[in-house]
């Protein structure tokens, strides 16, 4: 039996269940090109906020750093693919990250608020899953490159906490943060069209 007794991540409702990474890392190149793709979205995600809120003052000098080391990451992961013999795959999303997007608020200024905790809450879930890698991938490569994006992937939940605490107050943040925490959990309770399918983000969280 897997242990998943990496430490708990912060503002997460529900921790990763065990049957996850059984699965995760008995397929590890389907998660490792997955992989790739969330670090090419995250990075997308944050250019995108960029050009959305073009003149938010200290957004720009945050988030494209972000971006950056993102993509970097990015760069990472193809290095191993190609190491191994592959390339990006088109592989079926999960809906993970669209069922978040959905509870986004449309109206500003709770659509910015949702937006960084959104992006908060998947940059947190990113970092207990690769804890998870690191912890119990049988293959020493893959070992090493989970454990390597550790710390910045903690970090970028950090900036987008940031973000929020600049522009709103406690009281009103970490009620939202709770509210979408739940959602997030519901993204990974059944949102993949094959169950046998795995990625960063599919279905797989202890039950509450």
């Amino acid at each position: 039996m897997v242990s998943t007794s990496v430490a708990s991540i912060r503002w997460l409702a529900s921790p990763t269940s065990a049957s996850w990474v059984q699965q995760a890392i008995s397929r590890p190149m389907e998660v490792l090109i997955d992989h790739a793709h969330c670090e090419r979205k995250a990075a997308g995600s944050a250019v995108q906020l960029m050009f959305r809120y073009l003149c938010e003052p200290g957004l720009g000098e945050v988030l494209s750093p972000l971006a950056r080391e993102e993509l970097e990451h990015f760069e990472q992961v193809l290095a191993l693919l190609k190491a191994r013999g592959r390339y990006l795959e088109p592989l079926p999303s999960p809906g993970y990250g669209g069922f978040l997007a959905k509870h986004i608020r449309k109206g500003e200024p709770l659509r910015m608020l949702d937006s960084f905790l959104v992006a908060g809450l998947i940059e947190a879930r990113s970092h207990e899953r690769m804890a998870l890698l690191a912890e119990h991938s049988p293959e020493q490569d893959l070992k090493d490159l989970y454990g390597s994006l550790l710390l910045s992937e903690a970090r970028h939940f950090g900036l987008y906490w940031v973000l929020c605490e600049q522009r709103w107050d406690r009281s009103v943040i970490v009620p939202r943060l709770e509210e979408l925490a739940q959602v997030e959990v519901e993204a990974l309770t059944g949102f993949l069209e094959n169950p046998e399918d795995v990625r960063m983000h599919s279905v797989g969280v202890e039950s509450r």
